[in-house]
């Protein structure tokens, strides 16, 4: 038990050492920190100042190399100076010598004033010999303008003559012109004439047929009295309407003179219903070919093919705009126009 109460003394006794000892080992770290630190500022501070100093050197290195490259061009400016003053005197010593040469020669020029004068009598005589020459020169001259001028005024004279029959023949031709127009208008008022008595005879034939009719300046007849419907063949039906036409229009070639140019224009029409097939494409290839079979039937009756125009509106010239079926009835139509070749 006393060795057990002096072990437990001695181990207490250890404790305080060690504490101690810890401490002043922590103290010793504490110590180096601040010193390491403050060394780190120290340094810091150093570096710094050096960085500090480096970039004012670097700033005056550039300074003195801005100033050395302005020194140099200065100096380029004073060398390109010298050489032009040099050129410049150079320059001055050629015409300083001409000049002296000149005056060399000046002076011995004096030395033969007296022959100068005398070469100067003799040009003067010349000269006025010449004068003589050029009076004579200038009295031709006065003779050649003079016969210009005449010749001007009978150029003048020639042109007015010109001028006056220039207006003459406008005037001819103005007339020429109205009398033209006068035979035109008759020519037409005569084809009028003719196509009111060619459409008369029309009414007369086809009296009747409600299925024929005048629009305006137009016979028109409906497709109905001469195709079936989407065919471009004549039916036998509509033979009788056509050979009747072909008649009164045999008549007309015998009547109207030959110098009026005429033909009858035969205008094929369609409704807006689309057609296609391996035929016709379209309307426009159906009414086309429609005009065609009555132009072709004509000629065969013996009406000239130089009295005949077929053409082909398709759905494009409709007398009625309406969409019912009396409205698609009168524009599927075949129309014939007496008009000027």
């Amino acid at each position: 038990m006393a060795f057990a109460r002096a072990r437990r003394r001695q181990e207490a006794n250890y404790w305080p050492g060690f504490v101690d000892a810890l401490s002043s080992l922590l103290l010793v770290i504490i110590f180096m920190l601040s010193l390491f630190m403050l060394t780190q500022f120290f340094l810091g501070q150093e570096i710094q100042g050096r960085d500090t100093a480096l970039a004012r050197l670097n700033s005056q290195i550039a300074e003195l190399t801005e100033m050395l490259q302005l020194e140099r061009a200065g100096a380029d400016d004073l060398n390109s100076q010298i050489a032009a003053l040099t050129a410049t005197l150079a320059s001055a010593q050629s015409e300083n010598q001409a000049l002296q040469g000149q005056l060399a020669g000046i002076g011995s020029g004096l030395g033969d004033r007296d022959a100068t004068i005398a070469a100067l009598e003799s040009d003067l005589a010349a000269a006025e010999e010449l004068s003589e020459e050029a009076n004579a020169q200038v009295a031709l001259l006065n003779q050649q303008l003079a016969a210009l001028r005449a010749q001007l005024g009978a150029l003048e004279a020639a042109l007015e003559a010109s001028e006056a029959r220039d207006a003459e023949s406008r005037t001819q031709i103005a007339d020429l012109g109205r009398r033209l127009n006068l035979a035109l208008a008759q020519r037409v008022q005569d084809l009028s004439r003719y196509r009111s008595d060619f459409f008369g005879r029309l009414r007369q034939i086809l009296e009747g047929r409600a299925d024929v009719r005048v629009v305006g300046d137009r016979f028109v007849f409906q497709s109905e009295l001469l195709f079936d419907p989407g065919q471009a063949d004549i039916q036998p039906e509509g033979l009788p309407e056509l050979d009747a036409l072909a008649d009164a229009i045999l008549q007309l070639e015998e009547e109207i003179p030959p110098d009026i140019n005429w033909v009858l224009r035969i205008d094929g029409h369609t409704d807006v219903r689309p057609i296609s097939n391996a035929r016709f494409p379209s309307n426009w290839e159906l009414s086309a070919a429609r005009a065609i079979s009555v132009a072709q039937y004509l000629v065969s009756r013996g009406v000239a093919p130089a009295r005949l125009v077929a053409a082909g509106f398709g759905e494009y010239a409709p007398l009625d705009p309406g969409d019912s079926e009396e409205a698609y009835r009168r524009n599927r139509r075949i129309e014939f126009k007496l008009t000027e070749g």
